[in-house]
């Protein structure tokens, strides 16, 4: 797992200066990685060895990918949530919730499909990262609202700065975001 750690570490780089607003963290050479990307899925699932999802969510978009890798990796299936999701017909329904400001200071629209996450659903969330937990929080909301049972969240990088927050989603992650320099 260092080895995993080292690795993530090296193809990860933060793009502008630290005084500058807009730095921003570029994951992008995770993806680039043939290794890394072979070993999330399997990383990120054993952050969680003592749950049995049904089920795995991850948001639009990056939790898209790692959510992919560990459901593969669990052998389960894989929910997508959508950001600002819009319907093809009236008949097309939807669990929806609104997020608290995310780390762009943006309220967001989250919705997955209503046949896709059910009561008796065990879930697991996964994503890239979390910064101010609004999108996680939201997550945790959506599973609440379908009867379905929140495991937890595991995510590759932990910038959380609600100790509070952490414990209610039950957060595990790969590395801390002060071990990314």
């Amino acid at each position: 797992m260092d080895d995993l750690k080292d690795r993530v570490r090296d193809a990860f780089r933060w793009r502008g200066d630290r005084t500058d607003e807009l730095r921003r963290a570029d994951v992008t050479g995770w993806w680039r990685d043939a290794d890394v990307l072979k070993r999330l899925g399997p990383a990120l699932a054993a952050l969680a060895p003592d749950v049995s999802p049904t089920v795995v969510l991850g948001p639009q978009s990056r939790g898209y990918l790692v959510g992919a890798l560990v459901a593969r990796e669990l052998r389960t299936g894989f929910v997508e949530v959508r950001k600002d999701p819009g319907r093809s017909a009236d008949s097309d329904a939807w669990w929806e919730v609104s997020t608290g400001p995310d780390y762009r200071d943006r309220n967001l629209s989250l919705g997955v499909r209503r046949d896709h996450l059910r009561a008796g659903d065990r879930v697991l969330f996964v994503d890239e990262w979390v910064d101010t937990g609004a999108q996680a929080e939201a997550c945790h909301r959506l599973v609440g609202a379908s009867g379905a049972t929140w495991l937890g969240a595991v995510v590759i990088v932990d910038a959380l700065d609600r100790p509070s927050l952490r414990r209610e989603l039950r957060l595990r992650s790969l590395l801390h975001v002060r071990e990314l320099g």
